[in-house]
């Protein structure tokens, strides 16, 4: 087992949703943690995790996110949880990437 993982050396993976891409860090059977880049002008629709928790921290850009009913405007450091059975989206309205460490824990 490797204690150390060189981003770099990690390839960006595209996404199902066009303007996302990632690199896995951590996928394991109870969560996962990645790098996400979203292009300018991108949006990943709004959904439900039934049996997850995600939570993102903001490395760079400024995007937006829905939880729920809300709207939440983001930037550099923010961090954000979206809890399982609530509904959530992603935004990029910027002209520049974003890019996010998004992790998840399964719940039971």
């Amino acid at each position: 087992m490797s204690y150390k993982i060189s981003t770099p050396q990690a390839t960006w993976q595209v996404g199902k949703v066009k303007g996302f891409s990632a690199k896995e860090l951590i996928a394991l059977e109870n969560g996962a943690f990645k790098l996400v880049k979203v292009n300018p002008h991108s949006n990943y629709p709004p959904h439900v995790h039934p049996d997850r928790t995600e939570y993102i921290y903001v490395l760079k850009g400024f995007p937006s996110f829905l939880i729920g009913d809300e709207k939440y405007n983001a930037q550099p450091d923010d961090f954000f949880i979206f809890p399982h059975k609530i509904n959530h989206a992603i935004f990029n309205e910027s002209d520049e990437d974003c890019v996010l460490m998004v992790g998840a824990i399964k719940v039971s």
